[in-house]
Formats: C-alpha cells, structure tokens, sequence
C-alpha cells in the first residue's frame, strides 16, 4: 500500500520549480468575509502546456484541526487552459490552505499557506 508521501510530490524534487502550486492569498481575514485564492503552477518556470505534457487539474482543501475539507476542483485542458485559478472563498476560522495539482507526466505535487482568521 503507498503511504501518502509516496503518491505526493515534495517540493524539493526535481521540476519542483514548475510544478508546486503557488499560492496566492491574504494571510490574515476576517471571518466569513469573502476573499480571492489565485493558484498558479509554474509561477517561475511556465509548465509545458501541450496535449503531450499538461497540468489536468488543480484542487483546493482547507484544514483547521480536523480532516481537509473540499473547497474547490478546477478541471484544466491542455493547450487552451492555462494552469492558473482565481477563485473567491470565505473562512469562520484560520486554516491551513491546501493546493494539489496532477501533471499527466509527473503525478501529484501539493503546497500550503496559513491564513488567519480575525
């Protein structure tokens, strides 16, 4: 059975540099206020974007003690979607922002950020 580092990509591995999502989002909010999440893959260095080598999809899940909860899927296509998501998004409480991100070639590479909550 694969232990969840084994199926997830570190960030220090090789090609890191356009695979890890970059996050982009306020590090503190006020609770329940709506606010803007940009994930970006290949912030850096621009991720090939061809039917051949592409990012399929990007997920986003929020964790404040508990199990992850599902914020969003974003489903991407090759050679007209580029692997970039702008989305807005509120929270009660601080939590860890998570962004998973399936390259066809390269599995699953993920990142975090922490906001806050005021």
């Amino acid at each position: 059975m694969a232990k969840f580092g084994d199926v997830i990509a570190p960030p220090e591995r090789e090609g890191g540099e356009k695979h890890v999502p970059h996050i982009e989002a306020p590090s503190k909010v006020k609770a329940g206020e709506p606010f803007q999440v940009t994930i970006v893959v290949g912030k850096e260095t621009p991720h090939p974007n061809t039917v051949e080598h592409h990012i399929k999809w990007i997920q986003v899940y929020a964790s404040s003690g508990g199990p992850a909860v599902h914020v969003a899927t974003f489903d991407l296509g090759p050679t007209y979607a580029e692997p970039e998501v702008t989305f807005t998004m509120r929270l009660e409480k601080s939590a860890a922002l998570h962004a998973l991100e399936y390259c066809n070639v390269h599995g699953v590479w993920e990142n975090s950020v922490e906001i806050e909550v005021e």
